[in-house]
């Protein structure tokens, strides 16, 4: 009878001893569902990142070392001039009550009152001054400070729009995980000041911290939701709520124990992990569904008045040997479709894949083991009444019962339709745009996404990319020193024996020259100095004497040289070119840099007019610029351009859009720029921010989803022609899921929605879910035929209580997504969409070309 070994004992026990087994279930699901209090919520981008990414490494070293904070924006805008009393007072307001905030950077806050006007006092002196020291008593006076900021290059849209209709305070943040608190204080802030303005919080941090917050509200009204769907649908088909429940408990209980286990293992919900319970009730009651569908038709074939425990016992069985390895492999291709998530570089996507694909596994052993002892403990009375109910025909089964024909009538037609579709879904794909944006996970009217679009459009841009120039330490490279101390000692091995004390001091040179390379001038002299005294006690001839002052000459002279930095006139120049190319790229809204800060304070230290806004003509003068600018009420602001040793500067670029693919245009731009005007030899070029962050983890899950995607196909492929034992049925099989697969990729090009993380996800469930159902058409229609029964009268059979199974699995997971469709975030929608249109297709494919090619092909083997 049963054809597994092990599911025979697992079997008697469920159906022997029922109450134990409830027992024991329900322990382990209440033991799990105390830890979901636990759970975390993470939607920061950087984790889609491992923590040894060298992307994300250098990120993090980056704001350490320039000092950057994550920060929001929060713009003030007015239909008119914001430079008049009424508005400033409101900045004013708004800008003591942020600054007073305790995960606010208080000395960071860039917002009129906290930044300084620099103007020139005449005679070679310049003042700071506090932009807006106080609200302004006059009219005259708000102009003059709106004039004041268009004179300063770091403030000039960033600060201030164009129109001077808006004012934007940037929010420096303590830790980047408080943003939404931030946002939520300040919103309750602003409801007590005039609403004669419009205000307008924006900028990556919130967008991940508010999705956070409201995606841990989504998942608690999805997932009910979902459930409550697929309850009543399936209630629809069965017309039994008793026979219906035993399927919602094992998908309740499949769902607490994987996100239970998620919690317990201590790994934060992202934005798939939060998909977990909403992907996992509907796939946990596809195998549901075939049971109850076969149970349900057996009892009515029975044709018994009155029916007893064993024989319900018996009929169990029998549905369960009959099912069994058809939904033992569909287990495992639908979580091997997850498991090779694991094999992307994406650790939130690794776990979202592991623990669907455990969840499958959880479903299918509660499947095999609840579900009938559930079934067994029916009252006799219930039995009875799907016994003599007869069963009630819809629309759906007179679709099934006219496909025979429509497939052995039309198979031309048929397959050149689905050829049709197949070139038209590669010329789609070929269209597919990857792309993803935090800001675009919220509908068009969130808050969130009104405040982008209308800050960005008002300034320069929200979005921060950072482009760092290092000066490489190449004049005091290992080999160098290397080369160095072995000319070196080829000059002391020739001298007498009594330079063997020098010798032995090489070493611990060659080390502090390693180790110590800021100190490096000064050790070389001291040791050149050390070098001449010693002659003076070496018994050398004068060739050997001179050949060694000679060496010792030119490594000093070597390390001590005047070395590339920041403050070189020359090298600013060429960065400004830099600087200048990228202003002109329509991605681009604005470069800030460390050149814009000297040519304001030499501007201010020579006239303060605008023809001196020039660069100083040497290092030195460079320098004393800068050394009157840390005189500032806002020294620190130098710290984020350029570093103390000045080998390392910064340029802020500020983009109008957090799409990848602006991102990438950028990346272009200035490779292209850099291929044609090199910067100086030594000079090396780096990216960080949160822009940037955001590229390189999408490119990584584009990667790594292509990687995954094939492998498990492949594994797939090879499970099925082991399962039905041969190669032709096996590619046959995989035609179904195939063509789902490039179907929906196909619209997704053709229709232009962006290629980002959910889209990818879903190759993943299509993989799995597509195959299932041709691997129910294809073993049912092989037992058909091995019972004796002609192509076409299997075919035909093939139409009753399968196809209403396989229909019914595709209506309840399609529309069982439905409620996601009503979400406010567009991840969810997608999903949902995706979902159930995966299913009508995995459907139709599998109960039309499916028959089709087996009518065609003649496979009687």
């Amino acid at each position: 009878m049963i054809k597994s070994h092990l599911l025979q004992p697992l079997l008697n026990a469920s159906l022997n001893f029922p109450v134990r087994l409830y027992l024991i279930v329900s322990i382990i699901v209440i033991a799990l569902l105390s830890q979901i209090p636990r759970m975390t919520i993470d939607t920061d981008p950087e984790n889609m990142l491992s923590k040894d990414d060298p992307a994300r490494l250098y990120h993090q070293q980056i704001k350490q070392q320039f000092l950057l904070h994550d920060a929001m924006v929060l713009g003030v805008v007015h239909h008119e001039s914001i430079f008049n009393i009424e508005s400033l007072t409101i900045i004013n307001s708004l800008t003591d009550f942020i600054v007073s905030l305790d995960d606010v950077v208080a000395n960071e806050v860039i917002a009129p009152t906290t930044v300084d006007n620099i103007t020139n006092q005449g005679q070679g002196t310049l003042a700071f001054s506090w932009l807006m020291a106080q609200v302004p008593n006059t009219e005259q006076e708000a102009v003059a400070i709106g004039a004041a900021i268009q004179r300063l290059p770091l403030l000039n849209n960033t600060l201030v729009s164009g129109d001077k209709h808006a004012i934007a305070i940037y929010v420096p943040l303590v830790n980047k995980t408080v943003s939404y608190e931030v946002a939520e204080q300040i919103r309750s802030f602003i409801d007590t000041l005039p609403q004669s303005h419009n205000y307008y919080i924006t900028g990556l941090p919130i967008a991940e911290d508010q999705f956070g917050s409201e995606m841990f509200v989504q998942m608690a009204i999805s997932a009910p939701l979902a459930g409550l769907m697929i309850f009543v649908i399936m209630w629809w088909f069965f017309r039994q709520v008793k026979l219906v429940m035993g399927a919602m408990i094992v998908a309740m209980a499949t769902v607490v124990i994987t996100m239970g286990l998620l919690v317990t293992f201590g790994y934060s919900v992202h934005i798939l992990s939060s998909m977990i319970a909403i992907f996992l009730m509907p796939i946990a009651v596809v195998d549901s569904i075939h049971i109850l569908s076969a149970f349900n038709d057996k009892l009515k074939q029975s044709h018994k008045a009155a029916i007893n425990q064993q024989q319900i016992k018996q009929l169990i069985r029998e549905v369960i040997d009959e099912l069994f390895e058809p939904m033992l492999f569909t287990t495992c291709t639908s979580a091997i479709g997850f498991l090779s998530l694991m094999l992307t570089p994406i650790p939130p996507v690794q776990i979202f894949g592991a623990f669907v694909g455990f969840g499958i596994f959880a479903a299918f052993i509660l499947t095999m083991t609840v579900l009938p002892a559930y079934l067994s403990r029916i009252p006799i009375a219930t039995i009875e009444q799907v016994i003599s109910c007869k069963h009630r025909t819809n629309k759906l089964d007179h679709v099934l019962v006219k496909m025979p024909q429509l497939t052995t009538r039309n198979t031309k037609s048929i397959l050149a339709i689905f050829i049709v579709i197949a070139i038209i879904s590669v010329i789609g794909i070929e269209r597919i745009s990857i792309n993803d944006n935090p800001v675009r996970w919220f509908k068009s009217d969130h808050e969130v996404s009104i405040a982008d679009r209308t800050l960005n459009k008002h300034f320069s841009g929200t979005y921060n990319a950072y482009l760092i120039l290092d000066i490489e330490q190449s004049v005091h490279t290992k080999a160098t020193y290397a080369s160095s101390i072995d000319l070196l000692n080829v000059a002391l091995d020739k001298a007498q024996q009594r330079a063997h004390n020098l010798s032995l001091s090489l070493p611990k040179i060659n080390q502090d020259l390693l180790l110590a390379q800021q100190s490096i001038p000064h050790i070389l002299t001291q040791w050149s100095d050390d070098v001449e005294q010693m002659l003076f006690d070496l018994d050398l001839t004068t060739q050997q004497q001179e050949f060694l002052e000679q060496v010792t000459e030119e490594l000093t002279h070597q390390f001590t040289k005047d070395d590339l930095h920041f403050y070189q006139p020359q090298l600013l120049s060429r960065i400004e070119l830099l600087m200048e190319h990228l202003r002109l790229q329509p991605q681009v809204g604005k470069v800030n840099g460390l050149t814009d800060i000297i040519k304001t304070v030499n501007r201010e230290l020579i006239s303060g007019d605008d023809a001196d806004f020039t660069m100083p003509i040497s290092s030195d003068g460079v320098a004393q610029v800068l050394m009157q600018y840390q005189s500032s009420h806002r020294p620190q602001d130098l710290s984020h351009f350029v570093t103390p040793d000045k080998r390392s500067t910064l340029l802020w670029l500020q983009l109008s859009s957090g799409d990848n693919q602006t991102m990438e245009q950028v990346l272009q731009a200035t490779n292209n720029y850099l291929s044609q005007s090199p910067l100086p030899n030594g000079v090396s070029v780096n990216w960080a921010g949160k822009a940037y962050i955001n590229y390189i983890w999408q490119q990584q899950m584009v990667a790594g989803m292509l990687e995954s995607l094939i492998s498990a196909f492949v594994i797939v492929f090879i499970m099925m022609v082991l399962l039905f034992r041969s190669f032709s049925y096996g590619v046959l099989a995989m035609l179904p899921l195939t063509l789902t697969i490039a179907a929906i990729y196909g619209v997704i090009g053709w229709t232009g929605k962006d290629y980002d993380m959910p889209i990818a996800v879903l190759s993943s469930l299509t993989l799995g879910l597509s195959v299932d159902f041709a691997i129910h058409f294809i073993e049912r229609f092989r037992s058909l035929r091995k019972q004796g029964q002609t192509i076409a009268a299997a075919i035909e059979a093939m139409y009753q209580e399968p196809a209403r199974a396989i229909s019914r699995n595709a209506s309840v997971i399609a529309l069982g997504f439905t409620p996601l469709l009503f979400a406010p975030l567009v991840p969810y929608v997608t999903v949902g969409a995706f979902l159930a249109s995966i299913m009508v297709l995995s459907a139709i494919a599998t109960l039309i070309l499916l028959p089709t090619l087996i009518k065609t092909l003649n496979l009687n083997h």
